[in-house]
């Protein structure tokens, strides 16, 4: 018997042909979220791809449908139900399991494509069924601008955010008022109508609900999606510590779920600002100070500026301009509870004009008094 020409549903979904369950359920939520005809209103080409991912985690989550799918290459319920012949059950005819290819190799490759004909008569292959389980709400990026002094010690913010909320006038349902589903007219609730072809007769899905055997009308507000885009206010609280372009998370702040599925998540991206004289790197401070070259070669206690206010340094004698210094816990206290930063301090010797000469003959016998070359060493280097 000639191959059963089935679809690759490992390729739907993306994923190995040995996935692991927990990788082809992550991939399908994944899949379901971005193409769901709720989320794409109006894009047949999502809708399509929606019913192939459906299809094929229908067949790839159950572990006797795979096995089975992995046996024969190929997957229908006809099929599968009668342990792979190509029949279906009595009284009916089944398509899925049947190989028009061959059927039409033998009749010389001529006429038209029999597969099509079939599909055409059941109305296609595949028909739109609305998934039932809970879809999450997708996360939303929002970035901020905040002052070095705020991420430093944290600070209350107050966001105007667009998403997503749940529709009041249906309750999120998508039904007009919130009213309830009724039971299709056309099928009865059955979801399926008969046809016949000759003497075959067979079931459809029912054109009235397209399979889902129920029907409701569309509430105005939200177009049936049960959710509504609205800018909402949004408080958080920058934490202390917080570094540049970290994420932070808010939780259920993103948009709405669908049919009662969880909010998703708000993630706010910080953009800290440059600081005059401070510059942060990790949880540290570094910061330049300058020194006369008095208190440079006698050596002082200084005032040094810190994030927290002054602190006193002592600069010891004969200090050389690039020293520097640390001043242990002056930094910034880690954001997740951990250890406080220290602050450097970097020295700068500052040599000022010197406008009177008395001063100048100052300098003149400082120099002769000491005058060793500190650029000797240099020379004997090379």
């Amino acid at each position: 018997m000639a191959a059963h020409p089935g679809k690759d549903y490992y390729a739907a979904l993306g994923v190995a042909r040995n996935a692991k369950p927990d990788a082809i359920r992550k991939a399908y939520r994944h899949l379901a979220r971005k193409l769901h005809p709720d989320v794409n209103p109006g894009d047949s080409v999502a809708e399509d791809r929606f019913k192939e991912v459906q299809e094929a985690y229908g067949v790839l989550s159950d572990e006797k449908k795979r096995a089975f799918y992995d046996r024969h290459g190929f997957y229908s319920e006809q099929a599968y139900t009668t342990g792979g012949a190509p029949g279906g059950r009595p009284g009916g005819f089944g398509f899925d399991g049947f190989d028009f290819t061959d059927f039409q190799r033998q009749a010389g490759g001529a006429g038209p494509d029999l597969r099509s004909i079939f599909d055409a008569m059941l109305g296609g292959r595949g028909h739109h069924r609305e998934a039932s389980e809970p879809l999450p709400g997708e996360d939303l990026e929002y970035t901020l601008e905040i002052g070095f002094d705020d991420a430093i010690k944290g600070t209350p913010v107050r966001l105007n955010i667009v998403r997503s909320i749940s529709c009041q006038d249906c309750r999120a349902s998508g039904s007009a008022h919130g009213a309830p589903a009724q039971a299709c007219a056309d099928c009865g609730g059955a979801g399926q109508i008969g046809r016949a072809a000759g003497n075959m007769r067979f079931s459809v899905p029912c054109p009235g609900c397209g399979g889902q055997g129920k029907v409701r009308s569309v509430c105005r507000e939200c177009g049936g999606e049960g959710r509504v885009r609205s800018t909402s206010k949004v408080e958080t609280r920058i934490p202390p510590g917080t570094q540049d372009n970290a994420r932070l998370r808010v939780p259920g702040k993103g948009n709405a779920g669908l049919r009662g599925g969880a909010a998703g998540d708000l993630y706010i991206e910080a953009k800290v600002g440059a600081h005059p004289i401070f510059d942060r790197k990790g949880d540290d401070i570094h910061i330049q100070v300058p020194v006369t070259p008095a208190e440079a070669i006698l050596g002082a206690r200084i005032e040094v500026p810190t994030i927290d206010g002054t602190a006193f340094l002592r600069v010891p004698p004969a200090t050389s301009s690039g020293k520097t210094f640390r001043v242990r816990e002056r930094g910034v206290q880690n954001a997740r509870g951990g250890k406080r930063g220290d602050q450097f301090v970097k020295i700068a010797i500052i040599v000022p004009e010197i406008p009177d000469e008395s001063t100048k003959d100052l300098m003149r016998q400082y120099a002769e008094l000491n005058a060793e070359n500190p650029r000797a060493a240099l020379f004997e280097s090379r």
